[in-house]
């Protein structure tokens, strides 16, 4: 069984993206991979990462 190795963000706040822009453009900053799901709330869209679950406003 493989260790996965996140960079430290909280999964349970919500980033935001002019606060903190992507590392790698597409790319979640946390585990680095590239898959998403999203959502949008009053307005407000949000990016969640399928492995981590690291959330941004976009």
């Amino acid at each position: 069984m493989t260790e996965e190795k996140y960079n430290g963000y909280d999964p349970s706040i919500v980033y935001d993206y002019k606060d903190h822009p992507d590392i790698k453009s597409g790319r979640c900053d946390n585990c680095d991979k590239a898959q998403f799901k999203s959502s949008v709330k009053d307005f407000v869209y949000i990016r969640e990462c399928r492995n981590c679950g690291m959330k941004k406003s976009i």
